[in-house]
């Protein structure tokens, strides 16, 4: 099911950044655009008011089961019953003929995920690998348990395939944004598909995803990181018991009060699609996001032979029932000037970012957050404007 969008959009600044100098700059606050916290969602959720309260009793949710009929056993009824009903509104995943395995954030989902694909048996691990740049955290992830099931292998680009492997697909992809396919050609592959930013507000939804293994996180769909609910859509029921098994040993399930939370908030974004009375959620997330990449873009435009960041097409959304292009979550800067380390170039101005060699790439790129408050973002975009002028000084 899809919805025409009709709320309004949010009014916003003017995209022009006057010129100005470095006298005119605070130079002295620290603005970290390393992590994704996703602030910038605030503004909305206020708006909302007490629409997402929810009270509990000190005599609800003492039990660890929520749902002994249902394979994920701690899977809040109320949370199944929203996630399905957001997807098939918004039209981003298939859910109907998948299993809902929920877990605290993406991140135990991953690793639930690796320990249910892969092999039990095998005398070596099984290789993970993931197209470059590729999401930071992942060889963190993998290696980090030191599992004898399966271990880090890198860029799938570079992988050469001998027998079983798990490629990991994020799409849009983290750090870059651009939509992402499997890399690795081989019968024999593992796929794994973290869907955590394909939602309106970051790209257009061309079709609904219809894979194996699918990761969702309200992290980045609905700006909630801190109540560390993720869930994954999983076709196999085997597998999807295997993830269950693994929450079950490390975590003995998942907070009731966090997923009641996130059932209320996933309600109340499908509310604001269909209620002309309140605030599109995708719509005016989107509106924020598009003012910024256009305000981000005319400052690199500005600077043009120092500075460059990917271009992405015009795309026909299903849900929105309109063309725009892709506005990601992060940005990926490049220096195409002289500078060799842009993370350190950047930090130099107190601006703190995540080098590209962290995501396999190159250290002349950096990703930084666009989901930053405000005032931050705008402190970000005036010292971008003189860094080049203030770096060829120096």
């Amino acid at each position: 099911m899809s919805c025409i969008i009709k709320c309004s959009p949010i009014p916003s600044a003017s995209f022009a950044i006057s010129e100005t100098t470095e006298n005119n700059i605070n130079w002295d606050t620290i603005i970290n655009l390393d992590h994704g916290d996703p602030i910038m969602y605030e503004s909305y959720w206020r708006k909302m008011g007490n629409k997402c309260d929810i009270t509990l009793s000190g005599y609800q949710s003492l039990s660890y089961f929520a749902n002994v009929k249902n394979l994920c056993w701690f899977l809040e009824p109320k949370l199944e019953e929203e996630i399905k009903r957001l997807h098939n509104l918004v039209g981003n995943a298939i859910v109907d003929d998948h299993y809902i395995v929920v877990g605290t954030g993406s991140s135990q989902l991953i690793q639930a995920s690796l320990y249910a694909l892969s092999p039990p048996n095998e005398p070596e691990p099984i290789s993970v690998v993931s197209a470059a740049p590729f999401y930071s955290a992942y060889a963190e992830v993998v290696n980090f348990v030191k599992s004898g099931l399966y271990k880090w292998a890198g860029d799938a680009h570079n992988f050469v395939k001998n027998g079983s492997y798990i490629e990991l697909i994020t799409s849009p992809n983290n750090p870059n944004g651009v939509i992402r396919k499997p890399v690795v050609n081989g019968d024999e592959g593992i796929l794994i598909h973290d869907l955590a930013y394909y939602w309106p507000q970051y790209t257009a939804i061309t079709s609904p995803a219809n894979h194996d293994v699918m990761l969702f996180t309200v992290s980045k769909s609905t700006g909630h990181a801190g109540s560390r609910i993720g869930w994954a859509l999983v076709r196999d029921k085997e597998v999807a018991r295997k993830m269950t098994k693994f929450m079950e040993i490390s975590t003995i399930g998942v907070s009731k009060e966090a997923q009641l939370r996130a059932a209320k908030i996933l309600g109340m974004i499908c509310d604001s699609c269909l209620d002309p009375t309140l605030d599109n959620f995708f719509e005016y997330n989107k509106s924020v996001m598009i003012e910024r990449w256009q305000r981000l873009r005319q400052v690199v435009k500005a600077n043009d032979h120092f500075f460059t960041l990917p271009k992405y097409p015009l795309q026909y959304c299903l849900f929105t029932r309109s063309f725009y292009e892709t506005h990601p979550a992060f940005a990926w800067l490049m220096c195409k000037g002289s500078e060799d380390d842009l993370e350190k170039l950047l930090k130099g101005h107190n601006i703190l970012t995540r080098s590209g060699k962290k995501f396999g790439s190159d250290p002349k790129c950096v990703r930084l957050s666009m989901l930053s408050r405000d005032e931050d973002f705008n402190i970000f975009l005036q010292r971008l404007m003189v860094i080049q002028r203030v770096t060829n000084a120096n």
